[in-house]
């Protein structure tokens, strides 16, 4: 006779390999970098990575590792043993949220622990996204980066060149996926960067939790979404961008459940079991375990009323036994005839611990009545969503029927003869000869579509006048070099036409003279502080003072402006007074005076009664 165990491992068997397929296998690992050594440390990553982490495990994914603020060598770490678990993966998916960097065209993941002092620094600090696109190779079905990481770099700004010609963009570059079946989702178009918005996340991270888990959703027409979200809550000044191609299936990040057929069970009821045997032990353990069990919902807080009213039953305890133990201690005081000052102590201790006592009592009676009053509503609950489920089942029931017949009538549609819908053979070969509508537009009006649409998307400044000029020509070329085209830039064409009007926004890099800055789809002007000016690098600088610089007076010239002094006759200096005589008048000389004379004095110039007296 068979063992039962073994009879049991057998059925179990036999139920496995009569099941349904195994399941695509789906594996994530998402890094969040907020804590940076070398630059102010940024909010939201972590956020972000928490918030995306939990997406894709409620989303079913078998594996989900979630890393925060990681060095190089951690990175790297996680990168190699992710590699190893999308060996046996149909669906891998990394997700990074931080600071990146642009150097020359190739992208890289900045590190909390990275320095980036020089250029060169780049290729030893940080990890390059080729290096996330390797891990996920593997996989067999999809493979998906999604980079939050096109954010203005204050590592780009301090760092020193080592090549004057060494070219460090803004935000991160295009890049063009060589593997099939393979997508790189920017949290802003290339060339630009990405808000971090002003709530605990940014708007890209909100509008991939939104649109990404939803089943049956095409991954392609998600990120339109999650880009439509994103330039509204940013006043279209953000714009995410996806990378990449897949095929004509539809590829959803969460498949579609089947339709149930039968009765679906309630998912609340093995909640509800749970929850009504801790409220038959009515313990504090066992409430303790369904809240570790259930951390939210409506039977969480049903089980919070019940933890609440066995906490107000055990202070009430607590409180009756010390009123008690007051009691006795104001008896025995009384009998061993106590000092008047303890007894009235003791029995101001026992009459608070009588109001203790009470105020417990109370709260207790509040605490009954409000789990009285939830468990009632519990109730309620549980018979409105019974009710609810019956009508869910019997409309689903309805809806698989109507389907079948459906199903059933269009079967026989399809079986009857279709000879009356077939074209005639004749109409056919007529219709087959029947030439290509060929383009109306003439050579003018095709130049001057092509220069208004390469106007559009910022690959020509000039107005659209028809002329295809030299101007007209490299601005084609330019749109070639951004956009990965080759078309002829020495004419206008249709194929190009095309081409331009299938951009939905600018591809050329708006370029401003020194002195100005992009901003969107315009250029500003650079305002610098007081005390800086706008260096040679277009950004601003402090202005150097300036020191007095000491000059040496010239001595030839001081000593002949000394000379020339000491050999000019000195002036006289008149005293005020005017001398008058028969000669005429004229000014008292400098150490002279005029004084009466007598008429007998001679010894002096006179005039009249007076007379030029000299020292």
């Amino acid at each position: 006779m068979i063992p039962f165990r073994i009879f049991a491992l057998l059925i179990l068997a036999i139920g496995l390999a009569c099941g349904p397929a195994h399941a695509d296998r789906r594996v994530a690992l998402v890094i969040g970098n907020s804590a940076y050594k070398s630059a102010p440390k940024l909010g939201n990553p972590v956020n972000d990575a928490t918030l995306v982490g939990g997406m894709f495990k409620k989303a079913g994914f078998d594996s989900v590792d979630v890393r925060l603020d990681l060095s190089a060598s951690e990175m790297r770490r996680m990168l190699r043993e992710f590699a190893g678990r999308t060996r046996d993966a149909d669906m891998a998916v990394i997700y990074y949220a931080g600071h990146g960097i642009e150097l020359e065209g190739t992208n890289y993941l900045i590190p909390v622990d990275a320095t980036l002092e020089t250029d060169g620094d780049v290729l030893d600090e940080t990890i390059p996204v080729e290096r996330a696109l390797f891990a996920v190779e593997p996989a067999k079905q999809l493979r998906l980066i999604i980079l939050d990481a096109c954010r203005d770099n204050p590592f780009s700004k301090t760092m020193k060149r080592t090549l004057a010609s060494r070219a460090i963009g803004r935000g991160l570059a295009k890049v063009e996926p060589t593997s099939p079946n393979t997508m790189i989702a920017f949290a802003a178009k290339a060339g630009s960067t990405a808000s971090d918005g002003d709530s605990r996340n940014s708007p890209f991270a909100v509008a991939l939790v939104e649109h990404l888990p939803k089943p049956g959703l095409d991954l392609r027409k998600a990120f339109g979404f999650v880009r439509d979200d994103v330039l509204k809550s940013t006043g279209y000044k953000q714009e995410p961008y996806v990378y990449g191609s897949l095929g004509g299936d539809d590829v959803p990040l969460v498949a579609t459940k089947p339709a149930a057929t039968g009765p679906q069970a309630n998912p609340q009821d093995s909640i509800r079991r749970d929850y009504e045997l801790a409220l038959q032990l009515a313990t504090r353990d066992g409430w303790e375990a369904f809240l570790a069990q259930y951390p939210e919902g409506f039977y969480t807080n049903l089980a919070k009323g019940q933890l609440n009213k066995i906490g107000a039953e055990e202070t009430r305890a607590s409180a009756e036994q010390k009123a008690n133990a007051a009691e006795q201690q104001k008896a025995r005081l009384i009998a061993e005839r106590a000092q008047k000052a303890e007894q009235d102590k003791a029995a101001a201790a026992a009459k608070a611990a009588e109001e203790a006592r009470i105020a417990a009592e109370k709260q207790k009676q509040i605490e009954q009545a409000r789990a009285d009053a939830a468990e009632q509503q519990r109730k309620l609950a549980e018979a409105a969503a019974a009710k609810a489920q019956a009508e869910k089942q019997a409309a689903e029931k309805a809806k698989a029927e109507l389907a079948s017949r459906q199903a059933a009538e269009k079967a026989e549609q399809a079986a009857k003869p279709v000879a009356d819908r077939q074209m005639p053979e004749v109409e056919q070969k007529v219709a087959a000869l029947a030439p290509a509508p060929a383009s109306t537009l003439s050579v003018a009006d095709l130049t001057k579509s092509v220069q208004s649409e390469l106007r559009r998307v910022g690959c020509l400044s000039a107005t659209a006048d028809g002329d295809w000029s030299a101007a007209s020509q490299r601005s084609l070329a330019l749109f070639n070099k951004y956009a990965g085209t080759q078309f002829d830039a020495k004419l206008a064409s249709v194929d190009a036409l095309d081409a331009l009007k299938a951009k939905p926004g600018r591809v050329c890099p708006l370029i401003c003279n020194f002195g100005s800055k992009a901003d969107g789809d315009q250029c500003v002007k650079i305002t610098c502080r007081a005390g800086y000016r706008v260096g040679d690098d277009n950004e601003c600088e402090k202005v150097p003072e300036k020191k007095p610089v000491a000059t040496r007076e010239d001595s030839r010239k001081r000593d002949q402006d000394r000379k020339d002094t000491e050999s000019t006759p000195s002036r006289p200096q008149a005293s005020g007074q005017i001398f008058c005589n028969s000669a005429g008048c004229r000014p008292v000389g400098k150490g002279c005076r005029i004084e009466r004379a007598s008429t007998s004095d001679t010894s002096s110039v006179m005039s009249g009664r007076t007379k030029e007296v000299c020292n």
